[in-house]
């Protein structure tokens, strides 16, 4: 995993860690890698993926079964799914707004953008 540095390396792994999940490759009830095995894939610090994990149980995403390891929360795609759209359309979509205005992009192109992107990525 290459890792940016415009955001906390734990926080990119509990990212990578949602996506796995919304992507149902790990499912809910499902036992996740160890931290040590998380470790290992991505090549880190496993006290990074520790913090990672204890981000994502605090959230309720993932819960810990003790003695047996690290389990996906039963609704952790629908929050996960929530969370990410919230974020989207309050942080991401208003910069792509403010963008949109300052290149005098009408809702008209925008629109017909939207339609292309929609038939070619079926």
């Amino acid at each position: 995993m290459e890792f940016n540095s415009d955001k906390a390396i734990y926080l990119q792994i509990a990212d990578y860690i949602c996506d796995q999940i919304q992507m149902k490759k790990w499912k809910s009830n499902e036992k996740i890698p160890s931290v040590r095995e998380l470790a290992v894939i991505l090549e880190v610090n496993p006290n990074t993926v520790m913090r990672a994990y204890d981000h994502l149980q605090q959230q309720e995403i993932i819960y810990t079964k003790r003695g047996m390891g690290y389990f996906v929360n039963e609704h952790s795609s629908a929050k996960i799914l929530k969370e990410r759209k919230d974020q989207f359309l309050k942080e991401e979509l208003p910069a792509i707004f403010r963008r949109m205005q300052m290149l005098g992009i009408n809702s008209n192109e925008l629109l017909s953008q939207l339609d292309y992107f929609n038939k070619t990525n079926v």
